[in-house]
């Protein structure tokens, strides 16, 4: 007799939120995603991406530090278009990811995840992750949103 296969659990935005939020407190590391050792902005989406799905949808090619202000492919937008499912930044909702295009021309190269209460987890070089008020300046730099797949409220 075989044994039933259960499905898989299907994350709820609390789940996401809850993943991220563990993630406060770790320190900036360039192409790092170690939750308590290191991480970039890039590398807390695919932490909190394995933490809820297990393993990644795909591995980010290699990058520098300053490859925002040399290059023109949107690399996030892309991954994020071809992994998650694409919603108007305005619509975001905690649990969802919001991708910022930091100067106006340029690539957009940062990310962060919303959280409750009109606030944001994401990581910066001075900083490590940290949650912040998801404000005028923030929304402003929004270019898209993405909800992670299959995401019960």
């Amino acid at each position: 007799m075989r044994a039933k296969l259960q499905s898989p659990k299907v994350p709820t935005r609390a789940d996401i939120v809850a993943a991220a939020l563990r993630w406060i407190g770790t320190p900036y590391h360039h192409q790092a995603a170690v939750r308590g050792a290191g991480c970039d902005c890039l590398g807390l989406v695919r932490g909190v991406w394995r933490e809820v799905y297990g393993a990644e949808p795909e591995a980010p090619p290699p990058y520098s530090p300053d490859w925002g202000e040399a290059g023109k492919a949107e690399h996030i937008l892309d991954a994020a278009r071809r992994n998650m499912s694409e919603l108007s930044p305005g619509a975001a909702q905690p649990g969802d990811v919001l991708v910022f295009r930091m100067v106006e021309g340029r690539i957009a190269k940062h990310i962060a995840i919303v959280a409750y209460d009109r606030t944001m987890i994401h990581a910066v070089a001075r900083d490590g992750v940290r949650c912040v008020p998801l404000d005028a300046g923030w929304i402003r730099r929004a270019v898209a949103g993405f909800a992670f797949p299959r995401v019960e409220d």
